[in-house]
């Protein structure tokens, strides 16, 4: 099994090994590939044995220590000032009304009977949001987009094995400066003003929160209506929940052995890593009769693991959840006779979306 095998479609190749070797080791990888629910579900939930706190953790090495890259209390003190923002009430009271708003504005301005909606659409919502969210000084959407794009290339780049590039440098020193700004104004609407971090510890998260609030959401809402023009059905949350099982926009996430420990066989040394395959794990038949249907009646489809388990759980689940169904609703609300012009499948190994979604309208 290849990388380019794990991004282009890969489901087949994880239902063979979800059967036959649940936690694989691959040389593309240089580690292990746990593929089947309960056990994805053991190694997220047991931050002591597989930990996110590693140098290796390459998100770490760009934007500095912070929720995403701590274990234990260290990650508690991170997490928990960004967890009340994002609770049903604010969710409810401040961003869906905000949501509707974007996604109206968006769609008025569509040009008449086609569009690419991943680009035109579902990013700069994603982004708008975020933005809204971390309010920060004197920033723009776009430039919101163009560091976290930066940061991303980052990334990659030491993912391949490489150093964080000087552009992404930039953009975090950039970064910073905002979010000092944004502290000294004091703007109790931002998410980042109050936290009792310090302030690399606020510019650190502040770059998580994008991480987590753009490409993840933007591949929520392009899978979300691809699946219900191709397969049909309602923009409600059994929808989002069912789409988000089928093809989760973040396919995979890493942790890292503390101690040698045996799982399903597998002897696994520490200092190993090991990648949990949240697509295969949604797609296990011992949880999910015919796994490679979309059914949005699917009575148990919450528990997919979209949004991770354990400690790590994602903080904006439900922000997410409302941005995908609020932005699908909208669109079949205001576009009569929407249908694809065309269909490009989703792919990418970590975050998975249609590079395009191009649709018309009547």
């Amino acid at each position: 099994m290849t990388i380019d095998e794990l991004s282009t479609d890969p489901h087949p190749l994880l239902a063979r090994l979800r059967a036959t070797e649940p936690v694989a080791w691959l040389p593309d990888l240089n580690g292990w590939l746990v593929t089947r629910h309960d056990l994805a579900m053991a190694v997220m939930r047991d931050p002591a044995t597989f930990t996110v706190d590693d140098p290796r953790f390459s998100t770490g090495r760009v934007i500095g220590p912070s929720m995403l890259s701590l274990d234990g209390a260290e990650h508690a003190r991170h997490r928990a000032p960004f967890v009340p923002p994002f609770r049903p009430a604010p969710v409810r009271d401040r961003y869906t009304p905000l949501v509707a708003r974007l996604a109206g504005e968006l769609v008025d301005g569509f040009p008449p009977g086609e569009v690419e909606l991943r680009s035109a659409y579902a990013g700069p919502l994603a982004v708008a949001v975020v933005a809204d969210a971390l309010g920060l000084a004197g920033v723009d959407v776009p430039t919101v987009l163009s560091w976290y794009a930066t940061f991303v290339e980052s990334v990659s780049t030491v993912t391949a094995g490489g150093e964080p590039t000087p552009a992404g440098e930039e953009a975090y020193a950039a970064l910073r400066k905002s979010v000092a700004g944004t502290l000294a104004a004091g703007d109790p609407r931002s998410v980042l003003v109050g936290s009792g971090l310090t302030e690399d510890e606020v510019v650190s998260n502040a770059a998580v929160l994008m991480f987590g609030g753009i490409d993840t959401t933007e591949g929520m809402i392009t899978n979300l209506v691809r699946h219900l023009l191709l397969h049909g059905g309602t923009p409600d949350p059994d929808a989002v929940e069912e789409s988000v099982r089928l093809e989760p926009a973040a396919a995979m996430v890493d942790r890292y052995a503390t101690r040698d420990v045996t799982l399903a066989g597998a002897r696994i040394r520490a200092g190993d890593l090991v990648s949990v395959s949240i697509a295969g794990a949604n797609r296990d038949p011992a949880v999910f009769p015919d796994p490679d249907r979309f059914d949005p009646r699917r009575p148990n489809a919450r528990q997919n693991l979209a949004f991770a388990q354990g400690p790590h759980f994602c903080i904006g689940a439900r922000l997410a959840r409302t941005e995908a169904e609020l932005a699908a609703r909208t669109l079949f609300d205001r576009l009569p006779g929407l249908r694809l012009a065309s269909d490009d499948p989703p792919r990418g190994l970590v975050f998975r979306k249609p590079p395009a979604l191009h649709v018309r309208w009547s």
